[in-house]
């Protein structure tokens, strides 16, 4: 079957939007795009999707704390102004802490047009946000119109973050704050016999590579939960080289000449014992097949392979784990360790579909290895 080549980030876009957005709505956050409605207002003034302050008549600066729904390394930051356009911020600036033993903080109802409250002060007071790493110093925004929106800020902060800072000068508006970065789990804790998602978000997978993602991004299938919809899912475009007349073969499996792919990174190596492969909410674009490769790889290796969009193998590295498995519409698929064609620890993964379509969610069972780098299948 016909390979399609890697996708390329469109060239003004910043390397680190392939990673996950640890502040996702899935997380915790707002993943849809900002939205702007020319008749909103409410008793504040114009209904604005984002957060706006009021014009500052005190002295300071406005600021929020916000609780990443994924705790992890943060790669990058996408400060989106979109939509404030004579009302964004001038300037921001974002700092960062791990705070797992945090204390808890409660909006304290619907505040919309006013300050935090009294007690609220008094408990962030006691985070000293103020003294947090500096991730992003004081740097002026752009306003939110759709060819400046997007403030990117890539991040160099080896340490686990929880929680950040993210401070307004003096005033205004900003309408998402997206946070890319790799989940970050303590394995040292977790007994060697337990069976989990190996590849999930919150375990540290990660989208490394695809070839397509016209409707949805592959590192959706690493979300939280089953998917709420078909935007929550990785779906390609149609193929344009699909045959004019569709042929089976004895297994039902249609015989196309291509096929798309998506690579991800498992949050730890491991052996993997269970797989599922949602195709929720697909009904009339699910893929026709799909089978699953999978390799362990130094991060050297990784490395060689990320530069070169995966457009090449020369060492063969790739082995098959699941056999070509025909799928059906909007069902859950289970395939047991009986299935699997491997029985060692792997790092990597490679989703195959033919001819296209959308896959919700994969889910990778398993147990974790005691070693992060074993060259053995």
């Amino acid at each position: 079957m016909a390979d399609r080549k890697a996708v390329k980030i469109v060239s003004d876009q910043p390397d680190f939007l392939q990673f996950n957005n640890l502040a996702c709505e899935t997380a915790g956050g707002n993943r849809e795009p900002p939205e702007f409605i020319a008749s909103a207002f409410t008793e504040y003034g114009k209904w604005m999707d984002g957060w706006e302050t009021r014009r500052k008549r005190i002295p300071g600066h406005d600021w929020c704390i916000i609780q990443l729904g994924v705790p992890g390394i943060i790669h990058g930051l996408d400060v989106d102004t979109s939509f404030f356009t004579g009302n964004y911020s001038p300037s921001a600036s974002v700092q960062a802490a791990c705070l797992d033993e945090a204390p808890a903080l409660t909006l304290e109802g619907d505040r919309t047009g006013m300050a935090a409250s009294d007690s609220q002060f008094e408990a962030v007071a006691k985070l000293h946000s103020e003294s947090w790493e500096e991730l992003v110093p004081v740097t002026e925004l752009k306003p939110g119109y759709s060819d400046t929106c997007h403030n990117y800020f890539p991040i160099n902060y080896p340490s686990r973050v929880t929680h950040l800072r993210l401070n307004m000068y003096p005033d205004g508006g900003i309408a998402r704050l997206k946070v890319y970065g790799v989940g970050q789990k303590d394995w040292s804790a977790l007994p060697t016999q337990d069976q989990l998602d190996l590849v999930a978000l919150v375990n540290g997978g990660v989208c490394l590579g695809y070839s397509d993602a016209h409707f949805g991004h592959p590192r959706n299938m690493i979300g939280l939960g089953r998917s709420a919809n078909m935007g929550d899912g990785w779906e390609t475009a149609r193929r344009l080289d699909r045959p004019k007349n569709l042929q089976v073969d004895g297994k039902g499996i249609l015989q196309v000449p291509g096929y798309e792919w998506a690579v991800l990174r498992l949050g730890h190596p491991g052996v993997i014992s269970q797989i599922e492969i949602d195709t929720n909410h697909f009904k009339g674009n699910f893929p026709d097949s799909c089978k699953i490769e999978a390799c362990h790889l130094t991060p050297e290796e990784e490395g060689k392979y990320v530069s070169g969009r995966w457009s090449s193998d020369p060492g063969n590295k790739w082995r098959v784990l699941l056999q070509p498995q025909k799928l059906q519409a909007h069902h859950r698929h289970f395939y047991s360790c009986d299935s699997l064609a491997l029985s060692g620890p792997v790092s990597h993964v490679r989703l195959v579909i033919a001819p296209d379509g959308g896959v919700s969610r994969l889910r990778l069972w398993g147990r974790p290895t005691s070693t992060r780098h074993s060259s053995k299948l």
